[in-house]
């Protein structure tokens, strides 16, 4: 039996070594004739133009072996079997960030991404895809595409439950384009949300007006007291001191208010920059509570301090922690003046010791004024956003405050807890995570 096995695989190899011999017997007898030639006129001897003629059949041999068959397919390399086409419409969608929705020319959905479900939650694959998307504009912008072909781009809008809006696409796509078609092979729709960029451009347009509006109360002001010095009250010395105090005062509302909305842009600008100096919080607010006493004196308020013995440090910039600080605390001594008192707590918060983090440190701000009612503390940290609009100006004001304490917080990774309610005064807190501290203990002032 073996050897009948072994007289096999001879007779195979030796009819593929014919086989191969078949394919080159034109070389082979092209270097025959040449070899002939050559020994004739005594350009070589025999054995040589055999050797070489022996070294020309093994190249064509081993060339002809690696060579394949003519009737051979070549490998399909990246070739899609059409069983695989779904799939590769499923990979392809899933992929994409935006809403995608891919449909066949008689506009049923054939398949979708996540963010498409989330969209239009109703989409079912087989079904219409009018079914699902209950906006007339976009299921006439994919009979337009199905029909002529051409890309179609449209905005729509949701105004249930919130107000939303979007940017449609719609492709007609043909896998063999030089073939006439009167249908594309697939309709593929992708839709952006356009949402954040509207209310982005809202947000710009609001601030640009609040601005300006700012801003032109004072030029008014100081326009028309101008004008009045130059006229009627030339000469009138009570008149000019009069006028001179108050255009005083509206040029540093003005300046205030430019400054504020410098130190706003740069704070918004360097918001992705984490500060990484170590500072100490004790030592900042002491010092913003000093600062401030000369206006505590003259609205006949007490600030009072209480705070640990040691150090809490945090990672901050003190500039712009310091701004923090002071930006609460006049609040509180300028619309809490009435409840007579200001208290400021530095409290250290160690947090949990299994769960990995150092602590927080909070600085609350407490005044006994009026209070706040509920409906405004949600947009207290909105540009230009004011209780009373009037006591804000009469008291100098900008409206950019708070706004400015909440993103010098957000950049140092900190957050703001307002807590007021009307008739018992307001707290203001300020959170901040901890690097190091020292233990229970403290100091009052």
């Amino acid at each position: 039996m073996t050897e009948t096995v072994d007289r096999g695989k001879r007779v195979s190899a030796t009819w593929r070594l014919l086989d191969r011999l078949a394919g080159v017997r034109v070389v082979v007898a092209a270097a025959a004739v040449v070899a002939a030639i050559f020994v004739a006129t005594g350009a070589l001897s025999l054995v040589n133009a055999a050797l070489g003629l022996a070294a020309v059949v093994a190249a064509g041999v081993f060339a002809s072996a690696r060579r394949p068959a003519v009737d051979e397919a070549p490998p399909a390399v990246g070739r899609v079997e059409p069983r695989t086409a779904p799939q590769l419409i499923e990979a392809v969608l899933a992929g994409l960030p935006d809403a995608a929705i891919a449909l066949d020319p008689e506009g049923i959905v054939i398949s979708f991404n996540a963010p498409a479900q989330a969209l239009a939650p109703a989409l079912r694959r087989g079904e219409p895809a009018s079914f699902a998307l209950r906006m007339p504009e976009v299921v006439a912008a994919i009979r337009r595409a199905t029909a002529t072909g051409e890309e179609q781009r449209i905005e729509f809008s949701e105004r249930v439950p919130v107000d939303r809006w979007y940017q449609a696409h719609v492709t007609a796509l043909y896998v063999q384009k030089d073939l006439p078609r009167e249908r594309p092979d697939l309709v593929l729709m992708t839709v952006r949300d356009l949402t954040p960029l509207r209310r982005m451009e809202e947000m710009r347009a609001d601030f640009v007006a609040n601005a300006s509006h700012e801003l032109r109360t004072p030029l008014a002001t100081l326009s028309g007291f101008i004008e009045t010095l130059q006229g009627s009250a030339r000469d009138d010395t009570a008149a000019r001191e009069r006028f001179l105090a108050i255009m005083k005062q509206q040029a540093t509302r003005m300046a205030r208010l430019i400054d504020d909305l410098l130190s706003l842009s740069r704070i918004e600008l360097n918001a992705h920059l984490r500060p990484d100096t170590e500072v100490e919080l004790v030592g900042i607010v002491r010092q913003v509570a000093d600062a401030l006493q000369t206006l505590a004196r003259d609205r006949g308020v007490e600030i009072g301090v209480s705070a640990p013995a040691e150090a809490i440090m945090v990672a901050g910039d003190r500039d712009e922690l310091v701004r923090v600080f002071e930006n609460l605390v006049e609040n509180a001594l300028k619309y809490g003046a009435v409840g007579k008192r200001v208290e400021i707590a530095v409290v250290r918060d160690a947090g949990d010791a299994g769960d990995g983090r150092a602590g927080e440190a909070a600085v609350g701000i407490r005044d006994f004024g009026p209070g706040i009612a509920p409906e405004h503390l949600p947009r207290l940290t909105e540009r230009f956003y004011r209780v009373d609009v009037a006591q804000s100006r009469a008291e100098g004001g900008t409206g950019l405050g708070l706004a400015i304490v909440k993103h010098i917080l957000n950049r140092h990774l900190g957050r703001l807890d307002i807590d007021s309610r009307l008739g018992a005064g307001a707290t203001f807190t300020v959170r901040l995570p901890l690097i190091t501290g020292g233990g229970p203990g403290g100091s009052k002032n």
